[in-house]
């Protein structure tokens, strides 16, 4: 997994390092001049204009200068505590003007030709390296040159528009002590375990509690999502119902009562590798409280969505410490109206610390939807996923991952992992599909491609 930052985090990682600062700085000096050939193409004949500021992320920008000059580039270096209104032509603008720690509003300056492509050092000048909150009027950079790991400000907020291409550059730092990563397809492919050669339907079953008049959709996405990640048996029940003909043909349907019907899952509940319950059961007061009641009891791994968070709300905490001490852990998974529900307010902007606290109060895996998604654990590790896009902006996209966790967590996939492996498979699934027009079942039917492009798929 690749390490994410804070810029305290690397401050204090630069400072432990055994090498100077001067053969840092000349280490990620070449690294930005090796992206700078890369985006020019070429060296001679070249023009680069340099912002240069005057710190470490100033000096890597003047080190990269000097290394570029020598394989022929024309280079100006600008202070950045004097830029021009305009700056002279160029073919390449590097952004070295302020760092990760900067505090302050940054008006990037106008380009000669705004078509001049800009590489930024480490972070685009004025984009918050804990928060990605832009700044005054920071640069669209293409490519982002950054050392050691990722900051969390290239991956919230404003930062991945205005970064562009992210390159880690191994600048030789030890950066093992951070406490989050970002998830990619290898990861997941480590986590989630292959089938035994006789295996059954039991070894990976999972029990759906969703749905409600008019809502039913959302208990059937969360269904054919847990089918198609991997559960060999799905229940659907539905309060209230004890018959749903458009329910997917694979799934079991077992009908539950108006009322009390918590207590009925409870009594056949250990069969079960895991427990999913909120998607579209409605906002009553009774569901609530068999809502609570369940989550309190069960000792299965549970994954909590929709209706159910906000069923828990505030008192979220009680409910999960009121579980049976040899309870597996519960995940929830908040988007940032649910995340409201269980706080009293909306995530900070840095979200990284928000997911954090909230998993550290309620004893919970949390995980917190969003263009990146975040799960912590109470422990206050954090894994981060960016692999979907805006395509997973869609009624229902929320009860397909709420499946995909329960499929992982039936399968075994420690919580934690579960929840980030399924927020990295729910992306691919929505990067898979078709630029345009995908609603929440599409995302549902690219699940097993998404499963197979994993390494070993």
């Amino acid at each position: 997994m690749q390490p994410i930052v804070t810029p305290a985090e690397m401050a204090a990682i630069d400072a432990d390092a055994p090498e100077p600062v001067q053969e840092l700085i000349e280490r990620a000096g070449a690294a930005v001049a090796r992206a700078a050939i890369d985006l020019l193409g070429g060296t001679y004949g070249r023009r680069v204009v340099v912002l240069a500021g005057k710190g470490n992320n100033g000096n890597d920008g003047r080190a990269a200068a000097r290394r570029l000059e020598r394989r022929g580039v024309r280079c100006l270096v600008i202070d950045a505590a004097a830029l021009p209104a305009v700056l002279p032509p160029a073919d390449l603008m590097v952004d070295a003007a302020y760092g990760t720690g900067f505090r302050g509003v940054f008006e990037a300056p106008h380009p000669a030709d705004p078509e001049t492509p800009v590489l930024a050092v480490d972070i685009p000048s004025g984009i918050s390296g804990t928060t990605g909150m832009a700044s005054g009027r920071p640069w669209h950079a293409v490519r982002t040159v950054t050392f050691g790991a990722l900051k969390p400000g290239l991956l919230l907020g404003d930062g991945p528009e205005h970064a562009g291409q992210i390159t880690v550059a191994d600048i030789g730092l030890d950066c093992s002590r951070g406490r989050a990563h970002l998830v990619g397809g290898a990861d997941v492919a480590r986590w989630i375990p292959a089938r035994a050669r006789d295996t059954h339907k039991w070894r990976a079953a999972t029990w759906v509690v969703a749905g409600s008049d008019g809502m039913t959709g959302a208990a059937h996405l969360a269904t054919r999502a847990a089918q198609r990640a991997g559960a060999g048996y799905v229940r659907l029940s539905t309060p209230g119902s004890s018959h749903d003909p458009l329910a997917p043909t694979e799934a079991v349907v077992v009908g539950l009562p108006d009322r009390g019907w918590s207590d009925v899952v409870l009594r056949d509940l250990e069969r079960f590798g895991s427990l999913a319950v909120g998607p579209g059961l409605g906002s009553s007061s009774d569901v609530a409280a068999q809502v609570r009641r369940l989550v309190a009891r069960a000792s299965v791994p549970t994954v909590v969505d929709g209706d159910g968070l906000r069923a828990l709300g505030a008192q979220a905490r009680d409910h999960i410490g009121a579980r049976p001490r040899d309870a597996a852990p519960v995940v929830l998974t908040p988007h940032d109206g649910e995340f409201e529900a269980l706080t009293g307010a909306a995530p900070a902007d840095d979200r990284f610390e928000a997911v954090r606290a909230v998993a550290l109060v309620t004893g919970a895996v949390v995980l917190l939807k969003g263009p990146t998604t975040l799960v912590a654990d109470p422990d206050g590790k954090v894994w981060a996923s960016n692999s979907g896009d805006a395509r997973l902006a869609t009624a229902g996209s929320g009860d397909v991952l709420t499946g995909i966790v329960a499929a992982l967590l039936a399968q075994g996939v420690d919580p934690a992992r579960a929840a980030a492996a399924a927020a990295h498979l729910h992306g691919r699934a929505g990067a898979l599909a078709w630029p345009r027009g995908v609603v929440a079942s599409d995302l549902v039917d690219h699940l097993p491609h998404a499963l197979a492009e994993l390494p070993g798929g």
